[in-house]
């Protein structure tokens, strides 16, 4: 969906789809990312239900996140594959200049919003055991989620501005839940707490769009992250490979 908000023409994409039918390892992220980018998007703000690694990044919290560690293995992670050999820089995987314009707005409303933390993005579909958890703790990860990778080092690849915003829903499997609820009471809190950090959410996304502020700027350095990138020769580069991703370069 493509519309305007105040000053600001968006583009809106549900990355699993209508009705939420495609699994974490499904989502076509080559083909969101690239979709954004022929739009002329350049400048991302993602949003993602997470588990809580924390223990004070609680429920309902917003998160931040600065870092990534990214446990994938089944999706495509790059679009240069068959075409060149392209290293993109990955030490600060989102934008600095994205990032301070969300904590700024997070300091005009009511709504406790963590400015950092490590998201490590497993494959699933299913959820971690608790060693895993446990070792995940151990990494440094603050969140664990599924949605994050390879979308972020693909938001690189395609010269975009990209951040991100997590919303715990609960806390993951290292710390025990709540004695004497039954499943359905659990899950029925989980849905509660997603439904509430993501109206937290919107209001952040909102604060950011109604304040004015540049999200957009053609000299921040992640509008150049291909400049350096790109290693094969440019003459073994079939030109129909280039024209068929050209927009990235853009």
């Amino acid at each position: 969906m493509v519309g305007r908000f105040g000053e600001n023409k968006i583009a809106f994409l549900n990355r699993h789809g209508e009705g939420h039918k495609l699994s974490p390892s499904e989502v076509p992220f080559t083909a969101n990312i690239f979709a954004l980018k022929k739009l002329g998007v350049h400048a991302v703000i993602s949003s993602g239900a997470v588990g809580s690694l924390r223990e004070e990044i609680a429920p309902g919290d917003l998160v931040v996140v600065d870092q990534f560690i990214d446990k994938t293995f089944k999706r495509k992670n790059t679009f240069f594959g068959g075409f060149a050999v392209v290293h993109c820089e990955e030490a600060e995987p989102v934008c600095g200049r994205l990032r301070k314009k969300l904590i700024d707005a997070a300091k005009d409303i009511d709504i406790k919003t963590h400015p950092n933390g490590t998201y490590v993005c497993m494959e699933g579909p299913q959820f971690s055991t608790r060693a895993e958890s446990l070792m995940h703790r151990a990494w440094g990860g603050d969140l664990i989620g599924m949605t994050a990778m390879p979308e972020a080092k693909l938001a690189r690849e395609a010269q975009m501005c990209y951040a991100m915003v997590a919303l715990p829903s609960d806390y993951d499997c290292w710390r025990p839940q709540g004695s004497g609820k039954d499943k359905q009471t659990l899950l029925k809190e989980i849905i509660a707490n997603l439904q509430m950090a993501t109206n937290n959410c919107l209001k952040l996304i909102e604060a950011v769009l109604a304040g004015g502020c540049e999200l957009v700027y053609e000299g921040c350095h992640c509008r150049k992250s291909l400049d350096l990138a790109v290693w094969t020769d440019q003459s073994r580069i079939d030109p129909a490979d280039k024209e068929k991703l050209k927009v990235l370069f853009e």
